[in-house]
């Protein structure tokens, strides 16, 4: 490369230039030969790759080639050739122009680790892309890790570079932001804040992307899409997205659905609430009645015994109704409940089953239902408790009962006719 220099410099002396100007006009001559040479090897470089390279990659369906490819990782790579060659041919170039040397060999050093950096950024699209599909990292918040290696990568690049534009060791820079720790963790507050909610969600396993959670205070009721190293994203059910803070599924309360899906059960908790006027007492008629229905039937026989030996035992004049222990109608319909749901096909027979009642309210009896559905699918867990209301509302009058609602303008109407009529 010296003999060319000077070859180049003798050319110009001998076409008759002045020896002041020659070193200016060899210069640009040989910026621009070095100009075209870089060109050329950067353009020889990429069709190297976007050709024979994506062939081979297209040939044996690797898809993390493709991924590298999409992902611009070889287009990056093909910008070390020129810029090595400019880095070694720039002493040579000015070698009579101290003063611009230096400044040239800063930029070039700047370019070359912001190659090097998009090389790197790109390789970890690639692993990420590739780590997510994988069922061991499926529900772990990856996005969040490789962010901060993303941006220890730009903190690490932008100290480099600080380094080289103002001649100092690295090491002084980081000695510097020691100092300002106080201004980076405010001006990273929530990044630093996200970092250790990611860290603390991944290990205790609290959120994982696909998990249907609830947190009333942003109004978020839905599927995870996204768990970022500052957001979680959840797409509601009305396929709105609310994006919240990851530190916040740290510092505050939430529900997280996923015992639900995975117990493959879901609980019904409903209660119908029953006139207190329409309880009463059941006569041997009205029990021979009861009788009748499938799933009473050995259940009067077998407590009707149990309660003539009671009553027999202590002497109770039975001719009265309020005397000694008698079945009444809510009681029985509280029993078929229990029967009609233990028999339905879409209830779990080994999780929690009861039918209870709760304490008297305004709005009546409370007779709940506390069950689990055999699916977790929300139109069919839907279907399944509207299936087994259906039938129970219907079947409220057949007991004697009737179920308390607000009276309606049709029930005002009807008893002041009512009154009319008397």
């Amino acid at each position: 490369m010296k003999d060319i220099d000077r070859w180049v410099e003798k050319i110009i002396i001998n076409s008759g230039i002045s020896e002041g100007i020659a070193p200016y006009l060899r210069l640009l001559s040989l910026l621009a030969i070095t100009g075209l040479l870089a060109w050329g090897s950067f353009y020889m470089t990429k069709r190297i790759i976007n050709g024979a390279l994506s062939r081979y990659i297209n040939r044996s369906r690797t898809s993390w080639g493709t991924l590298l490819s999409d992902k611009k990782f070889f287009s990056a790579l093909a910008h070390f050739v020129p810029v090595l060659i400019v880095r070694v041919v720039a002493p040579l170039l000015f070698r009579d122009f101290e003063t611009v040397l230096p400044l040239v060999i800063k930029l070039t050093d700047i370019y070359l680790i912001m190659v090097i950096l998009m090389a790197i950024i790109a390789s970890l699209h690639v692993a990420e892309h590739v780590l997510s599909g994988s069922e061991a990292f499926v529900d772990k918040p990856l996005s969040s890790y490789f962010q901060l290696i993303r941006i220890v990568l730009y903190i690490a690049s932008g100290i480099f570079i600080l380094s080289i534009l103002m001649g100092k060791s690295p090491v002084y820079f980081l000695s510097a932001f020691g100092a300002m720790t106080a201004l980076v963790m405010l001006i990273f507050k929530d990044t630093i804040l996200g970092l250790v909610a990611s860290v603390q969600i991944s290990a205790n396993d609290m959120v994982r992307v696909g998990d249907w959670v609830e947190m009333p205070k942003f109004n978020a009721n839905g599927d995870v899409t996204a768990i970022n190293l500052n957001t979680v994203k959840v797409r509601n059910w009305d396929k709105t997205v609310t994006t919240i803070p990851t530190y916040y599924f740290v510092t505050d309360s939430f529900k997280n659905w996923r015992g639900m899906k995975e117990s493959g059960g879901r609980r019904i908790k409903r209660a119908l609430y029953i006139n207190a006027a329409t309880v009463k007492f059941i006569d041997p008629e009205t029990r021979r009645r009861y009788q009748h229905y499938h799933l009473l039937k050995d259940y009067l026989i077998t407590r009707q015994q149990e309660i003539d030996r009671h009553n027999v035992n202590h002497d109770i004049d039975t001719s009265v109704l309020i005397n000694g222990r008698r079945m009444t109608n809510i009681g029985v319909f509280r029993h078929y409940v229990e029967s009609y749901v233990r028999n339905h096909p879409g209830i779990r027979k080994d999780m929690a089953l009861m039918v209870r009642q709760l304490a008297m309210e305004d709005r009546g009896i409370p007779i709940e239902i506390y069950c689990f559905t055999t699916t977790t699918i929300w139109v069919d867990y839907e279907a399944i408790q509207s299936d087994i209301f259906d039938h129970l509302l219907a079947a409220v009058p057949f007991f004697g009962l009737e179920v308390f609602q607000q009276p309606s303008g049709t029930d005002l109407n009807r008893a002041f006719s009512s009154l009319r009529n008397n």
